[in-house]
């Protein structure tokens, strides 16, 4: 099997995943090594092929999906099996998802209308060791590095929403139950504005947000 790239598709439509794997199947240095719908079934998936010695070299994996996003499963992945890469196939390019996927230790950032041609280059980097983004994902990357934003105006709109639910006296807990996303993302998104913002803790985000009117002052 010398050469060969053994690749898990995870994705939560089936599909999709039909599609990835007739993607791959005609890739001569690609073997499909399994599929799961889910973060948590991928990580189980991949306990399982440990076990017989036959973890996979990369992970192709969609961000949104249901129970653990991936966000959350990258980080599980990076921590559990860290000879294992993972490379992002997902409908979304949103700037803070490329920041949330790759600050998770993500491979490559691909999008879905990717060709199969990008889709094989992204895989042999990530095997090589080396990290492959989408052509749009990283005009944006290069476009925030030449046009920083600052207070307010550099946070995205899921980290207003986030600094919000701060300033309302929200743990991260009670944030990731609200926007439907894993405790450790919901720490993540905090931790990010804080510093975007250059702030040293919770309390100090709270008196921004009131301030500049994102909730109204208590009492």
């Amino acid at each position: 099997m010398d050469g060969i790239i053994r690749v898990l598709v995870v994705d939560d439509h089936a599909v999709v995943r039909r599609g990835v794997i007739a993607y791959l199947d005609v890739l001569d240095d690609v073997e499909v090594a399994g599929e799961a719908a889910d973060g948590a079934a991928a990580l189980d998936l991949l306990a399982q092929l440990a076990a017989h010695g036959r973890l996979p070299d990369v992970v192709l994996m969609d961000l949104q999906m249901p129970g653990m996003d991936g966000v959350s499963a990258i980080a599980q992945i990076h921590r559990r099996f860290p000879s294992v890469r993972v490379v992002v196939l997902t409908s979304f390019g949103e700037i803070e998802r490329v920041h949330a996927a790759l600050g998770e230790g993500a491979a490559g950032y691909l999008l879905k209308d990717a060709g199969p041609g990008e889709i094989a280059a992204a895989l042999q980097a990530a095997a090589r060791g080396e990290v492959f983004l989408d052509a749009a994902v990283a005009r944006r990357l290069a476009q925030e590095i030449r046009s920083p934003r600052s207070g307010l105006r550099a946070l995205t709109q899921r980290e207003r929403e986030i600094l919000r639910l701060v300033a309302e006296g929200r743990s991260n807990k009670e944030i990731a139950a609200e926007l439907v996303i894993s405790e450790r993302t919901a720490r993540t998104h905090v931790s990010n504005l804080l510093g975007k913002l250059g702030l040293a803790s919770r309390t100090q985000a709270a008196l921004l947000a009131i301030r500049e009117g994102l909730v109204p002052p208590t009492g």
